[in-house]
């Protein structure tokens, strides 16, 4: 599992020095985004990914690395929007986006990181489209949610629907530097 760690810290950097730049460039604008918003935002990615995956042809130059990235940074900003709420003008700096990114990415790989223990690394034997699926059957259930106003009988809420999309795509992204 130290493997699994060191990896997961590595695509993360990657991540997290992406969306850093963007602040630097947009600011926190994605602050006015409603969690739907962001919902589908991830949703078009996802299926964008599977698109990638069961196409021969591709017409823009752009490969599943870089919508894996956008699934885990917006999986970010929409927990951030669950702690901090929808505002109407951008609100935060470069310096506390960032370190409410590495609050939640610290909490998701912990979820991850006892998962992974108690599962066995079981997702080293999933294919890329297993994860893929995996997101987007999150994305729906996240949906539902969404139209149920949040409410849930049973199941877990949102944000470790989000939890779980972030860690499917480093793993998917793990596979998928493995692979090259």
């Amino acid at each position: 599992m130290q493997d699994t760690s060191t990896q997961y810290d590595a695509i993360i950097t990657k991540c997290r020095d992406l969306f850093t730049k963007k602040m630097k460039d947009y600011g926190s604008a994605w602050r006015i985004l409603r969690l739907p918003s962001l919902t589908d935002q991830i949703f078009i990615k996802a299926q964008r990914i599977r698109g990638l995956q069961e196409n021969k042809e591709r017409k823009v130059d752009e490969g599943e690395v870089s919508e894996f990235i956008g699934i885990i940074n917006y999986s970010l900003m929409a927990l951030i929007q669950l702690e901090k709420g929808v505002v109407d003008q951008p609100d935060l700096s470069v310096d506390l986006a960032t370190e409410l990114y590495d609050k939640h990415i610290n909490i998701t790989k912990t979820l991850m990181m006892n998962k992974n223990h108690d599962y066995g690394e079981a997702w080293r034997d999933m294919r890329v489209s297993s994860l893929t699926d995996l997101i987007l059957q999150k994305l729906l259930r996240v949906k539902q949610i969404e139209d149920n106003k949040g409410k849930t009988i049973v199941s877990e809420g949102i944000d470790a629907n989000y939890q779980d999309m972030i860690n499917y795509a480093v793993f998917a992204m793990i596979h998928l530097g493995e692979a090259n």
